[in-house]
């Protein structure tokens, strides 16, 4: 939208508001990444303890989605 001069009004200082916003989430977000790091690793761990278990659960999974998938 224009103002009386024909020019578009300023816009906020976007930098300084992606820099608050950093500063308040910054550390929620590193908390989340070292989680879903432990995670990850928690399942690669039981991935390389039990192979067989983890092949029968995809396998299983792969045909339920599969029925679901041809009644479609």
């Amino acid at each position: 939208m224009a103002n009386e001069t024909g020019k578009a009004p300023a816009m906020p200082e976007l930098p300084e508001q992606l820099k608050e916003l950093q500063e308040r989430f910054a550390p929620q977000l590193e908390q989340a990444m070292e989680q879903v790091t432990e995670v990850n690793e928690q399942v690669k761990t039981f991935i390389k303890k039990n192979p067989g278990t983890v092949l029968i659960g995809a396998a299983a999974l792969g045909f339920l989605v599969g029925r679901w998938a041809s009644r479609r």
